[in-house]
């Protein structure tokens, strides 16, 4: 959990007390028992809002993996209302923000190892399969290639800007990228991509549609890119050079 997120449940919080403090509020009204879920219209505007900071509260808690413990929210929230100084001093506030997001950054970190475990091994499995399959070509540097359609254009150097039709894909099928359904060819400078994408451009005639088999180390590595590409993950590609600018 972030920073960000413990400073909203405080936020939140002073956001309850202050739908209850309406001028018709008594005090007993603000610190009563919270009744049962079956027993408590949600009619007004604010049990609305009370309900959806609530709902907001609970999926946060839920997203980071913590149990919100009622009493102690309660407790926080009655104290608000009342007027009452915190029971935690600013030191034991920062020292359980900054025991959280410890916890976070380990799950983090431990997710991120598991996930490039995973991804490594299953790209390897793959590069040794594919590289035994007619017509593959590896390279020196371990890009993988086979050459779909032959075409008789040129071959880009590294300082041409090429246009290109492409879809991408990990080995397990998911489809992260494709020129084709955008509707339109991507345009880019040669060495503007990946290493791999480099490598196999200047591989490449005017007209020939390339499958590319990248492995980590020339694609994305360690931090992979965006939701999709995790990290040291193989990417695979259909190329279509179409021309160079």
């Amino acid at each position: 959990m972030k920073l960000n997120t413990l400073a909203f449940l405080t936020a939140s919080s002073l956001f309850l007390a202050a739908c209850g403090n309406d001028k018709t509020a008594t005090p007993e009204s603000k610190t009563a028992e919270v009744p049962e879920a079956t027993d408590l219209p949600l009619n007004s505007l604010e049990q609305k809002l009370s309900y959806i900071v609530g709902t907001n509260l609970a999926g946060q808690f839920q997203r980071d993996e913590l149990s919100l413990d009622l009493d102690a929210f309660i407790l926080a929230v009655n104290d608000v209302a009342s007027g009452s100084e915190s029971r935690l001093t600013q030191e034991q506030i920062q020292e359980a923000v900054a025991t959280v997001q410890q916890q976070a950054q380990e799950k983090q970190l431990l997710a991120q190892q598991q996930a490039s475990a995973k991804n490594v091994a299953e790209g390897l499995a793959y590069l040794e399969a594919n590289a035994k399959k007619e017509g593959v070509v590896v390279t020196e540097s371990g890009l993988q290639y086979k050459e779909i359609v032959a075409g008789d254009g040129e071959m880009p150097t590294s300082d041409k800007t090429v246009v290109v039709h492409y879809t991408g894909t990990l080995t397990d099928g998911t489809e992260f990228d494709s020129s084709y359904k955008r509707g339109e060819p991507a345009e880019f400078p040669v060495t503007g991509v990946i290493k791999g994408w480099v490598e196999a451009l200047q591989l490449m005639n005017v007209g020939d549609k390339f499958e590319l088999a990248i492995p980590s180390d020339l694609a994305y590595g360690a931090k992979g890119s965006g939701q999709t590409i995790g990290p040291d993950a193989t990417l695979l590609f259909e190329v279509e050079l179409l021309e160079i600018k």
